[in-house]
């Protein structure tokens, strides 16, 4: 439900928990809490439903996954990216093991980084913090036929980032597009052609006056 009123009037009626509930490693959660990074600016804090439960089926998405299978990218046939990571050091849901707690001035949750590659050069997304109980995030409004690099990284936690690398190909809505754009161009030089046709016509066929005369003319002075 992304950044609403509710959910910050929420977060402003007890900001000691929810900072404490921010910044500690804890569990995967259905509720994720998080921030876009852009231009130094934390930016507010957001809330959205996590899907635990979601599963890409060869129809409508197609899956790419990092080296060490920690990072998933669920690429949707809407041109949106569910990407979905794990958390190598996790405990399993039975365990009675309290979540671990972060030093005086530690960052928790995760840090999502993206780029994206130009004609000449790279360009960096911007960088989102998530919660700790995040374990998928949804990326809306991506480029189509750009490749694009996304990594996530636990803050609290010594561990490589997991990287997934991928490009968009045209959407339903573009490929319309595409089919329409060729098929009036085809239009377009069909019509070209008929109008030479028809000039054609017209001065050779349809309008044969100047060769008579031209004869009647020999005949006269013959």
């Amino acid at each position: 439900f992304g950044c609403s009123f509710l959910a910050l009037l929420a977060g402003a009626r007890a900001p000691v928990s929810a900072v404490r509930r921010w910044r500690v490693l804890g569990e995967a959660g259905p509720l994720c809490a998080y921030r876009t990074l852009d231009a130094g600016d934390p930016g507010r804090l957001c809330f959205r439903y996590t899907q635990p439960d979601f599963r890409c089926t060869s129809t409508s998405c197609r899956q790419v996954s990092s080296p060490g299978g920690q990072l998933t990218a669920n690429i949707l046939s809407n041109g949106s990216v569910l990407i979905q990571w794990t958390v190598a050091h996790e405990v399993p849901h039975d365990s009675t093991a309290p979540p671990k707690s972060l030093t005086p001035g530690q960052t928790g949750g995760f840090r999502l980084s993206c780029w994206w590659n130009g004609s000449y050069t790279q360009f960096e997304c911007a960088g989102v913090h998530l919660g700790s109980s995040c374990r998928d995030y949804l990326l809306n409004e991506l480029h189509t036929n750009v490749p694009y690099r996304l990594c996530v990284r636990p803050y609290a936690l010594e561990l490589t980032e997991a990287c997934v690398e991928f490009s968009l190909a045209p959407g339903g809505m573009q490929d319309i597009v595409i089919a329409m754009t060729t098929v009036g161009g085809a239009i377009c030089v069909m019509l070209v052609i008929i109008c030479l046709l028809v000039a054609y016509i017209t001065e050779n066929i349809m309008n044969p006056t100047v060769p008579h005369s031209h004869r009647s003319h020999l005949h006269t002075h013959l």
